[in-house]
């Protein structure tokens, strides 16, 4: 019963899109919403909107616990803290 639903997850899982391409389309969709203004601070804009997301999603996974959270990102406690209080997802 177990292979099945692993069968079915893995053939699940190869319909669905790669991150890098959910990526590339929200920022096409950001360009073609700029009606040709220039924007400013791109990079600085796209990490912490990805960011966020990536370090609860993390903590959430790893039930709180931040070196387990450190681990999975490959980076320091310290690191992770330091962003963590930047989201103001501890404080």
């Amino acid at each position: 019963m177990a292979k099945k639903n692993n069968n079915a997850e893995l053939k699940a899982s190869k319909k669905s899109k790669p991150l890098y391409k959910h990526t590339e389309e929200a920022l096409q969709q950001y360009f073609r919403n700029l009606n040709g203004d220039r924007p400013g601070d791109l990079y600085d804009l796209v990490i912490g909107e990805v960011e966020r997301p990536l370090f609860k999603a993390v903590m959430d996974y790893t039930h709180g616990n931040q070196s387990q959270a450190a681990g999975i990102l490959g980076i320091n406690r310290g690191t992770l803290r330091k962003k963590l209080r930047s989201y103001s997802l501890i404080h």
